[in-house]
């Protein structure tokens, strides 16, 4: 497509299908954001998407996922270079929220986003730290912390604390995750109180979701998640409110973004006995 501006006839939002995956993701690369075409597909297929087409290609997409029947979460919201200041953004959130009626929703907002979701009613509620490089050297494992591998039987533990720690029922994501990522445990006397996930996502690895009691906690099974992953690109997403951010650069994993957190309606809270370390990513929460 050349040229400033789409010239199609029609610019409303339609599903996002499959087959529009291919060009979803040309629309990512062109912004420089990482997710490959798996990722694109693996998003897909956990949640409900909105698209626009112009002169018969894609130039803007919209995602939400739903958790439970109370929460959702919304992100891969692009609009073509080409297609900018067009109100196509807002024709994709419009039917987003439309299908996402009644539910709580939350979303990471780019600066560019921002006065478009504040107008649609959303309110920032925290911020987002993304760290990422090649890690250099696997972070020191705290012996004390009762890590191990996640076995069959602990999904159904599992998913009770990332259900106390994020806030919402992500039963889904979990049974999604399962097949595709290393996760381990942490256990003591007998329960399993934290976990932890790695899978293969954009450049590298991303590590999260880490739900755990405490930061002790939080940083043995980052560790040891990371330690299969020397010499490897790794990300990892984390709140402010984690304090986990100075850590993240000591071991290796610089700051490379600050983003904020926004929601409609009130924010999702966690249990007093669990936290939200790591993101699964910015878009799936």
């Amino acid at each position: 497509m050349s040229g400033s501006m789409v010239t199609g006839t029609s610019t409303r939002a339609m599903a996002l299908t499959p087959e529009h995956l291919e060009q979803a993701h040309g629309l990512s690369q062109a912004l420089n954001w990482p997710y490959r075409l798996d990722d694109w597909a693996f998003a897909h297929g956990l949640g409900r998407g909105f698209a626009v087409e112009a002169d018969g290609r894609l130039v803007g997409t919209a995602l939400w996922w739903p958790y439970g029947d109370a929460f959702g979460t919304i992100g891969m919201i692009i609009v073509s270079p080409h297609a900018q200041r067009q109100g196509i953004g807002g024709r994709l959130m419009d039917a987003l929220l439309a299908d996402a009626t009644g539910r709580r929703l939350t979303l990471i907002s780019t600066r560019d986003g921002e006065p478009l979701y504040t107008r649609l009613g959303f309110k920032p509620f925290g911020f987002i730290t993304q760290h990422q490089a090649v890690l250099a050297k696997v972070p020191p494992i705290d012996p004390a912390v009762p890590v191990r591998a996640a076995r069959a039987e602990d999904w159904p533990a599992i998913t009770a604390v990332d259900q106390r720690g994020s806030g919402m029922d992500r039963t889904l994501l979990l049974a999604a995750l399962r097949p595709v990522a290393d996760t381990v445990v942490v256990e003591r006397e007998g329960a399993v109180v934290g976990y932890g996930c790695v899978r293969r996502w954009g450049r590298g690895v991303v590590i999260g979701p880490v739900i755990a009691r405490d930061g002790t906690d939080a940083r043995a099974i980052i560790a040891t998640l990371a330690s299969a992953h020397e010499g490897t690109f790794v990300r990892i997403d984390t709140t402010d409110a984690t304090g986990l951010a100075p850590w993240l650069v000591d071991i290796g994993l610089p700051q490379v973004d600050r983003a904020v957190s926004m929601a409609l309606g009130a924010p999702p809270q966690a249990a007093p006995d669990a936290t939200l370390y790591a993101l699964s990513n910015q878009s799936l929460g």
